[in-house]
């Protein structure tokens, strides 16, 4: 017996041949691509129904308009494609404990990457980073975001894009978790000084150019992260919540 072909809308062929041409190299970075009645006359079909390929070829990211001009080829930036990946996470009810385990191999990762490839700009941006975190502890705010800031930053400087694109989800999912965390009475204090503290050590090393410090440095900072968890008595393989749920 055959099985039952399924027909592929003509649209979402016209999206499949400009994204091969993309991912082939074909067309690159700044590329534009033909306007619509010219695409419609190479692909032989309606301009509503090529206008409907490029709109699913814009929302992935893989081209944009500039200043409302043509479509160009676009380098999506790993924090763009984070998203749809996190939503991903989420709906398959990763847990804590799943999301630290991971974060265990990349962030220390990262951090001995960055410690041989850092330099003097870059290391100003991490202790801007950390005066700013803490001026907000001084003032009794959150420091959620800039934590996050500053891991993204210490991915950043190690320069492994395929670092960077596995982490980006994963770092998303925690900004809920460290609201939780900071929230609890036993931690709302504690918590957030000795994360700064933790980050001011990673920095000092990062700027000797120590690999196995901020690699040391990283990796207890993210022990310290699960025994939080673990002193406030949350089940570690409890999903991570949506944030704003």
């Amino acid at each position: 017996m055959f099985q039952r072909i399924e027909a592929v809308p003509a649209y979402r062929i016209v999206c499949d041949a400009i994204e091969k041409q993309i991912m082939s190299g074909r067309l690159g970075a700044g590329d534009q691509l033909p306007i619509e009645t010219e695409l419609a006359e190479q692909f032989g079909l309606a301009r509503h129904t090529v206008r409907e390929g490029l709109r699913l070829l814009e929302e992935s990211g893989l081209v944009g308009r500039e200043a409302g001009r043509r479509l160009v080829v676009k380098e999506p930036h790993y924090a763009e494609l984070a998203p749809r990946a996190s939503r991903a996470l989420i709906m398959q009810r990763v847990t804590f404990e799943e999301l630290w385990e991971v974060s265990m191999s990349l962030e220390p990762s990262a951090a001995a990457r960055a410690a041989s490839r850092i330099d003097d700009d870059q290391i100003a941006a991490l202790e801007d980073n950390l005066r700013q975190m803490e001026e907000e502890l001084a003032a009794g705010r959150s420091i959620i975001a800039l934590d996050v800031a500053f891991h993204t930053l210490v991915a950043e400087i190690a320069g492994n894009k395929a670092l960077l694109l596995a982490r980006e989800p994963i770092s998303q999912l925690f900004y809920p978790a460290l609201e939780k965390l900071f929230a609890h009475p036993l931690n709302c204090v504690t918590g957030p000084r000795r994360l700064a503290d933790a980050h001011r050590h990673i920095i000092d090393a990062l700027k000797h150019h120590d690999r196995d410090a901020a690699e040391l440095w990283m990796r207890r900072h993210m022990v310290d992260f699960r025994r939080g968890y673990e002193l406030c008595s949350f089940d570690l393989r409890e999903a991570i919540a949506f944030e704003g749920a």
